[in-house]
């Protein structure tokens, strides 16, 4: 077999430490690490938010912190295009969306193309969401 490819995707919007942590510990589980950035149109479908900091410069960002060997735009919701493109054999998620039927229906789509999933521990503490409203409450103060 040859390199294991990892991919970690996420909207890095706001980038922060849980964002980090997420990109070290998958960088440790693989040869090769893509990171898929979801498009500002993608994360507003599917959060109902759109992020702050625009999709060129979150990719520009994610790419030039040395962890990841690329990095790749999401364009679509369905990871299966992801994986078309990529090739990656292990997905990374947060185990928020672990045992939920996002979480589940992703699993049996991902092992349905030989896909491993590897859960992390979610940063609750630091999160995206967190610092949207952190800025917004001092926003409106």
């Amino acid at each position: 077999m040859g390199p294991v490819i990892g991919y970690v995707p996420g909207v890095y919007d706001l980038f922060h430490v849980g964002h980090l942590n997420a990109l070290r510990q998958a960088r440790a589980m693989c040869d090769v690490l893509v990171a898929g950035v979801v498009a500002d149109e993608v994360c507003e479908e599917k959060k109902g938010v759109r992020p702050f900091v625009p999709l060129a410069e979150r990719l520009e960002i994610v790419e030039a912190i040395g962890i990841v060997d690329a990095v790749y735009a999401e364009v679509t919701t369905d990871k299966a295009d992801a994986w078309r493109e990529v090739g990656f054999h292990r997905l990374f998620k947060g185990d928020d969306w672990q045992g939920t039927a996002k979480g589940d229906a992703l699993v049996t789509r991902m092992q349905g193309l030989g896909v491993e999933i590897v859960w992390f521990p979610y940063t609750l503490q630091t999160s995206s969401t967190a610092l949207r409203s952190a800025i917004g409450s001092a926003l409106a103060g």
